[in-house]
């Protein structure tokens, strides 16, 4: 018996029970690009004619790589992070944590990072896509699979409408439709006054006829009493779903507003994660949660908020931060493992920007989105294109550059 347990020590220490030695995270590196936008988008709040994004590597011992995306709409025009702040955040706080972590349960380690860090929540969904993407390329499993499995292969697309000009927005939808891309689009209001917006969302549903969704986004630009009528008006065009027409922390004004209205209200700058999808059901503020996996703190918190809207009977919708493709197949991801997706998802992020920086661009057909099923996120990035748009790539020139009289 004594020898028996010996061995079993010795077959433990010796990681016959689990590794013979742990594959570890040994460095990470950030740096940002920046990538034109195909045409203005212009929201209540700011209006963007490029995304800035912050790509994460996290670089393990036994040579696997996974990659993470950080970005936000606007700069800090929309919350509390940016590209700039969550690349600083990450190479300062996040990397001495990170190194020398066990790389084999992601989880584990993003629970680490939460106790040291407060908040920093898109920072944290990059680091912790890029731990999933590099658990994925390491067990031969796509990402949706490590988080419980997906239930479906292809996710609807709607399209936004930006550009403000209603002729415009009805000619791109259109066209839209002729190329099967999309045939759900949600407008962005809230910058003219509230008749003029009526009166655009409703020319426009119009000219797009009944078989097509049309839905708005006031990103928190009305106050209770102008949504109270706008959001009236709005059923009586034919819309059909209104998101975050208040200010976030006005969640009574939210409750009070799903009390009256005809048409769905879906909750977003309000959705900050569990705690808030928990607050929001309590309160009954949102017919619909729109799920973002970086607001919700990574892709763990987001399926944890599809959980509780599930209880709650709140219905679902997939959101997007304008993510390229590695942020935006990370979401794809996530959804893919949700029951139901009633209202479809926008993950459109890339489609919006003039330069591709995945080797294979991401595959968008029939008004959906296919969802890889090859290991990890089952994307790859483009290192020439990445190594043109990188925010560093003049600096680092310079610096390298021999100065006059130099030898």
């Amino acid at each position: 018996m004594t020898a028996l347990l010996a061995g079993t020590a010795f077959c433990i220490a010796r990681g016959v029970y689990g590794r013979m030695s742990p594959t570890t995270v040994e460095s990470l590196e950030t740096f940002i690009v920046d990538l034109p936008t195909t045409r203005s988008h212009v929201l209540s709040m700011a209006t963007i004619h490029r995304q800035s994004v912050v790509i994460v590597r996290i670089h393990c011992s036994d040579g696997t790589v996974g990659t993470g995306e950080g970005t936000t709409i606007g700069g800090l025009a929309y919350g509390d992070e940016s590209p700039e702040g969550m690349q600083l955040a990450i190479d300062t706080y996040f990397a001495p944590l990170l190194r020398g972590i066990d790389a084999t349960h992601p989880a584990l380690a993003m629970r680490h990072i939460a106790g040291a860090i407060v908040g920093n929540h898109f920072a944290k969904c990059a680091v912790e896509t890029a731990l999933l993407d590099a658990a994925g390329r390491r067990t031969g499993l796509p990402v949706s699979e490590l988080l419980g499995g997906r239930l479906r292969d292809r996710l609807p697309v709607l399209w936004t409408l930006a550009s403000g000009d209603t002729e415009h927005d009805i000619a791109e939808a259109e066209e839209m439709i002729a190329r099967r891309r999309h045939n759900a689009f949600k407008l962005k209001i809230g910058r003219r006054t509230m008749a003029q917006d009526v009166e655009h969302v409703g020319a426009i549903k119009k000219a797009l006829g009944s078989q097509v969704s049309v839905r708005v986004d006031l990103n928190m630009a009305w106050s209770e009493s102008v949504a109270r009528r706008g959001i009236a008006m709005l059923a009586d065009v034919g819309c059909d779903l209104v998101e975050q027409p208040i200010d976030r922390l006005n969640r009574a004004g939210m409750a009070r507003l799903r009390a009256t209205s005809a048409i769905p209200i879906m909750a977003d700058e309000a959705l900050r994660g569990p705690q808030d999808a928990y607050d929001l059901a309590v309160r009954a503020a949102a017919d619909v949660f729109s799920v973002k996996i970086a607001q919700s703190g990574g892709l763990f918190a987001a399926t944890r908020v599809q959980a509780i809207a599930d209880a709650a009977g709140i219905a679902l919708y997939g959101g997007t931060m304008l993510e390229a493709g590695i942020g935006t197949i990370a979401s794809a991801h996530v959804f893919a493992t949700f029951p139901e997706l009633a209202f479809g998802t926008e993950l459109f992020g890339p489609l919006l920007l003039t330069e591709e920086i995945l080797t294979e661009p991401i595959a968008y057909n029939d008004f959906a989105l296919v969802v890889p099923d090859t290991p990890g996120l089952g994307v790859t990035l483009d290192e020439d294109r990445l190594g043109f748009f990188r925010r560093d790539r003049v600096s680092r020139a310079t610096i390298s550059a021999p100065g006059p009289g130099s030898a």
